[in-house]
Order: structure tokens, then C-alpha cells, then sequence
């Protein structure tokens, strides 16, 4: 059986693609276990449970919330956990996610004014309120600064996504909602779920990377401060090398963890279902 239970839609966040297409895609490529894990977003869920049903697909309720994160003796960093199985009308869950899309909207703001800014300084028209109707007028799902940088080069003030988290969208960043991991694994675990750490060592994402790239202090991080609220980690991953994949799990086992795995497919290209999750993953479940 494939599985695959890191998948974003343009139905919740980011993806490219609405939860409609990504089911379809998922049962063509035949992924028989499956978990759709939008930024701070439940949007997608009843359908994507539905449809799954439908289409004969084992599925586990999923999200990606980004964890502002301190651990004693090092820098804080910004962190993302899966919630995997549980239950999408928790009245407490629900609430917090409410206040964290407010939170995008007054961020991406924030965002855009830094931004015009430097536009000021290198002679550039600045972005106006017709502008910022435009940029959410593309987003489904949570405003996210992907939104921001697809309107730049749709506007042909920069070239590529890339140039434009380059030259501007780094600079200008706001820090996002500041949920911490207690609250995280609260928020999750009363809704009857369990919180997962999220690709500890992508190289090109949110993880441990930014406090440390050898896999051993990664883990001293994990065993030393996260343990408590956490239920398992995300071990195979579409940037995470076979060594990796291996140490994490080790770690796992040894302290008693749940083990998942998936592409984080944007669909940007369309790579769900590509990376190799053992059948153990299901059986957990």
C-alpha cells in the first residue's frame, strides 16, 4: 500500500491544487493511505474524509501548525507539527485556528507595507489596498507570503517565486502567530489526536536545520524538550536522505514514538505518493 500523509490543497493553504484534484490524483497513483495537512487549516477536511470514502482510501484527519520554539540554551526557531486523527468540530480547535487566520490577514499587511517600503527606496509603485483585494482574491485557503510572491511576479516586479522570498519577502518578514508546543499538543490531544514533529532535518524547510545540521544534536533537541508533548515524528520525507530517515526512527522506537511519513506535496510538481512509507505507518493507525 502507498502512503502518504503530508499532502497540502489549495482548498486549506497552499497547495496548488483543491482537495477535489488531489483525491483524484491520490487514486490514480494509487495511495491507499492518506492524510491532507494544511497550514493551520481545517477547510479541506470533511470533503477530503468524504471523498476518501468514496474512492476507497484509508483516511486520517491531518494538519501543519507552525510552533514558535525556544529550547533552553538556543536561539528560537519556528518549527512545524503534524495533528493527525482528530476530530475537526472541537469546539477548542476550532477557536484557535480563528484566531491564527486573523493573525495571516494583519501579517500579511504588515508584509506588504515592509515591502512597499523597499519598493520607496528602489523607485518601484507601491502596492495598494486594490492590490492586496487582488492577492487574496487567489487564496482558497490560509494567506500565506506564497500568495504575496506570486502576485510580485505576476505583476513583473520580480521573476521567479524564489526572487521574490529573495529580494523582499525574507527582509520583510513578520513573525507568524506565536503558538507554542505545550499549546500545540494541548490544542491537538484534546480534539483526541496526536501531534507530530515535521521534517526535523529538511534542509529547505522549517525544522530543526536552523538550529542544527548534524542529526545527533537534532535529536538531543528532541529528547531534551519535546518528548512530552509529542506523540511521533515524521521520518521519511521527500528532502529527508535514507540515513536520516533511519536515525529518526531510531529515535523513535527507542523512546516509544509513532513514526509517519509523506511527500508535503504542493503539487508544484505533483509528487504525492513518491516517497517510499513502510506498511508500519498504517498499523499504527
Amino acid at each position: 500500500m502507498i502512503i502518504d500523509l503530508h499532502i497540502h490543497t489549495s482548498t486549506g493553504s497552499d497547495g496548488a491544487l483543491p482537495v477535489e484534484e488531489v483525491l483524484r490524483e491520490a487514486k490514480k497513483r494509487k495511495i491507499g493511505f492518506l492524510s491532507i495537512t494544511d497550514h493551520d487549516s481545517l477547510d479541506a477536511q470533511e470533503k477530503a474524509s468524504a471523498l476518501a470514502q468514496e474512492l476507497g482510501i484509508t483516511y486520517v484527519t491531518g494538519i501543519e501548525l507552525n510552533i514558535t520554539f525556544q529550547p533552553p540554551q538556543n536561539k528560537t526557531g519556528s518549527l512545524d507539527f503534524l495533528g493527525y486523527g482528530f476530530n475537526i468540530k472541537n469546539p477548542a480547535l476550532k477557536d484557535k485556528l480563528r484566531v491564527m487566520r486573523t493573525h495571516r490577514e494583519w501579517r500579511a499587511r504588515e508584509i506588504l507595507e515592509r515591502v512597499n517600503a523597499e519598493f520607496t527606496r528602489e523607485g518601484i509603485p507601491l502596492l495598494t489596498d486594490g492590490d492586496m483585494q487582488r492577492i487574496r482574491e487567489t487564496v482558497d485557503g490560509a494567506f500565506g507570503r506564497p500568495h504575496i510572491a506570486g502576485y510580485l511576479v505576476k505583476k513583473s516586479i520580480v521573476r521567479s517565486l524564489q526572487e521574490a522570498f529573495d529580494k523582499y519577502l525574507v527582509k520583510c518578514d513578520v513573525p507568524k502567530y506565536p503558538l507554542t508546543l505545550p499549546e500545540a499538543s494541548e490544542l491537538i490531544r484534546n480534539a483526541g489526536g496526536i501531534l507530530v514533529l515535521a521534517h526535523p532535518n529538511d534542509p529547505h524547510g522549517t525544522s530543526l536545520v536552523s538550529m542544527s545540521r548534524d542529526v545527533t544534536e537534532q535529536g538531543k533537541i528532541i529528547t531534551g524538550n519535546m518528548l512530552e508533548h509529542i506523540d511521533g515524528i515524521e521520518c521519511w520525507h521527500a528532502r529527508h536522505e535514507s540515513l536520516t530517515a533511519a536515525f529518526f526512527q531510531e529515535l523513535a522506537d527507542r523512546h516509544g514514538l509513532k513514526i509517519t511519513g509523506g511527500s508535503d506535496c504542493h503539487q508544484k510538481p505533483v509528487v504525492m505518493g513518491t516517497v517510499d512509507v513502510p506498511h508500519a505507518v498504517a498499523e499504527q493507525f
